[in-house]
């Protein structure tokens, strides 16, 4: 079993959250605030080096985050311990935001697909983030970043939960994804444009574990 808690982190929700902090003196959503500010400006660093990388403009895709409008997600996972060794706490996936940053409490349970069901451990770190790249980012590369298909597995240790504290990058819903040009000189468009919006409902109509971008190629 999961409990997680989400928060919806636009520009405008967050300044909402932080006037309402203001007022009620609750130290929680102080912090919360101040992380997901923080954790956002280290997703947009990342993203610009990707950028940089591929020889874009830096903000061709940190720009989305930084959009008024962005429909990024904090989400708080808890794993409680469990006595069953092979469960799966979330099944397999791939995130379909573009960037996704991952804290957890140091113990383990995350693991990524090699393919040919072949599955590796992630080391837990709770000093460091673990950074997956999301759908939308392997599209706006063409394909260069590929996003990471993983899954949690359930808890073993009986004597501590597992907590991880999950950033889902995402841009405004009316955002067009689609790969700069300077990525298409000598390459054909392997994905066709689309919005978030209309890429987060595509999500949510299907199951887990599809590869829902293989929808949105180029025949």
């Amino acid at each position: 079993m999961i409990l997680y808690l989400g928060w919806g982190i636009g520009l405008e929700k967050k300044r909402q959250v932080r006037n309402s902090s203001s007022k009620c003196g609750c130290g929680y959503r102080n912090a919360v605030s101040s992380y997901v500010e923080c954790v956002r400006e280290l997703a947009c660093k990342i993203l610009e080096l990707i950028a940089q990388g591929v020889g874009v403009p830096p903000t061709s895709f940190s720009r989305l985050l930084n959009s008024f409008d962005s429909d990024s997600l904090l989400r708080l996972n808890h794993y409680p311990p469990v006595t069953h060794t092979a469960a799966i706490g979330f099944g397999e996936h791939s995130d379909p935001q573009i960037l996704t940053l991952l804290r957890s409490n140091g113990v383990p349970g995350l693991q990524i697909s090699l393919g040919n069901d072949t599955w590796l451990p992630v080391d837990p770190d709770p000093l460091a983030f673990c950074v997956n790249i999301g759908d939308l980012l392997q599209a706006m590369t063409n394909g260069r970043f590929v996003s990471v298909r993983h899954r949690a597995m359930a808890n073993t240790l009986h004597d501590r939960s597992r907590l991880s504290l999950v950033f889902f990058g995402g841009p405004s819903p009316e955002a067009i994804i689609t790969c700069p040009p300077q990525l298409l000189k000598q390459n054909q468009p392997r994905y066709r444009a689309f919005t978030w919006a209309e890429y987060k409902s595509h999500t949510y109509a299907h199951r887990l574990g599809e590869t829902r971008l293989d929808h949105f190629k180029i025949a």
